[in-house]
């Protein structure tokens, strides 16, 4: 028994002997420094040296493996949200084939499916064929707090599709959207309903997550008026307004989204604090406020297209105004930082990209503003400070 249960590792010990009198000794050093294989412990193994059916592998492929195969998650997690399986799990466990019925899947593909996000603890694999909803599973189930279904399948779609060209942006520094769909993408949202449904709705679930952060870092106190530019429909704004009821706000976006806005206003809510506008930020934006946010804009577009927009705010603004915009900084070396990675989806999806401290003084300073400080959230973003002309000294919180 004991003797058996050695087998395996004489048997490794065999090997590497024979291997470091060989020509092949410096792929297996490669391969064992790549940990291709995991140690197997003794107990793993029976009595006959093999491994016992009732055992667990923890064996894992080498990280850059798992790194460049991380798509298959990601896929997998698209196509959970695109299903609705969260939706369909949030009231307790069903069978799979309860699951495949609902959605109109394969029950045996989509058992596979649903066992492969569970390894991964999105979902719970219970007795049987029956699977539940893990905590962060909840997340992918439509319209609650914190939801990520809209985002996850905007991400599984049209960033998918585009990611896959990702050398020819950079070879050729264009987006490779523009050269998979035929068109720029905010063009392509315009004539794609669905997709900017799904674009739409997720931007909205982020930004009603990230005005949280934002309220908690920075202080609001002191103004009195604030034009969300670029807003969208409208929730990020709201937020604000909800927890401030001395400042009024107006939304200020193009026609599709300020729609969607004045429906989510319901015309009576905030008092007749908050108004929606429709306009294109490149002409002008609303004039007079104290503060005009940007949350998530800049980064869409490049150097003189910014400060196109950022000249327009700093036109329209009170005398006294100011400019917060909201956007991940991206730290100076190798530190691993999100805002690499969201740098090169800018540059996959769109003409922008996401910058350095350094690199935003120089474009508010080409717009006509002062840095004064960048404040950290609770969130991958900051909020960056900027008055007009050169008053103030530069402050980093």
């Amino acid at each position: 028994m004991v003797a058996g249960r050695l087998l395996p590792t004489w048997a490794m010990l065999r090997t590497l002997s024979r291997a470091r009198r060989t020509e092949q000794w410096a792929e297996v050093k490669s391969i064992l420094k790549q940990r291709w294989f995991s140690v197997l412990r003794p107990s793993k193994w029976s009595s006959t040296g093999a491994i016992g059916e009732n055992s667990k592998s923890n064996s894992q492929p080498p990280a850059l493996f798992r790194m460049a195969s991380g798509y298959w998650l990601s896929q997998a997690i698209y196509v959970a949200a695109k299903l609705g399986l969260a939706d369909l799990l949030k009231d307790g466990p069903k069978p799979s084939g309860e699951l495949a019925a609902a959605t109109g899947a394969d029950e045996q593909a989509l058992f596979r499916l649903m066992r492969a996000l569970s390894s991964t603890g999105i979902l719970v694999h219970l007795q049987n064929d029956c699977f539940a909803l893990s905590r962060l599973g909840e997340n992918l189930q439509s319209d609650v707090p914190g939801s990520m279904r809209a985002i996850v399948i905007t991400l599984g779609e049209i960033h998918y599709q585009a990611w896959g060209n990702l050398l020819h942006s950079v070879r050729s520094g264009s987006p490779a959207f523009n050269s998979v769909f035929g068109m720029g993408l905010f063009e392509y949202l315009q004539r794609d309903a669905e997709a900017a449904d799904a674009f739409n709705k997720g931007m909205t679930d982020v930004s009603s997550m990230l005005a949280y952060a934002v309220m908690m870092a920075y202080d609001f106190s002191g103004i009195s008026s604030i034009v969300d530019v670029g807003g969208g429909h409208g929730t990020f704004l709201q937020r604000i307004l909800g927890l401030n009821p001395d400042i009024i706000g107006t939304i200020f976006d193009l026609e599709p989204a300020i729609t969607k806005a004045k429906q989510r206003l319901n015309g009576e809510r905030f008092g007749g604090r908050c108004s929606a506008v429709a306009g294109d930020f490149f002409d002008s934006v609303p004039e007079g406020a104290d503060a005009y946010i940007l949350c998530s804009v800049i980064h869409d577009w490049h150097d003189d297209r910014s400060i196109k927009i950022l000249r327009n705010c700093r036109k329209a603004m009170a005398k006294n105004g100011r400019l917060l915009l909201v956007e991940m900084v991206v730290p100076d070396g190798d530190t691993n930082c999100y805002s690499k990675l969201l740098d090169l989806n800018m540059l996959v999806m769109t003409e922008g990209r996401e910058r350095t401290r350094a690199e935003f003084s120089t474009l508010l300073d080409a717009a006509g503003y002062k840095l004064t400080r960048i404040v950290p959230t609770l969130a991958p973003q900051s909020v960056i400070e900027a008055v007009p002309g050169n008053s103030r000294r530069t402050i980093y919180d």
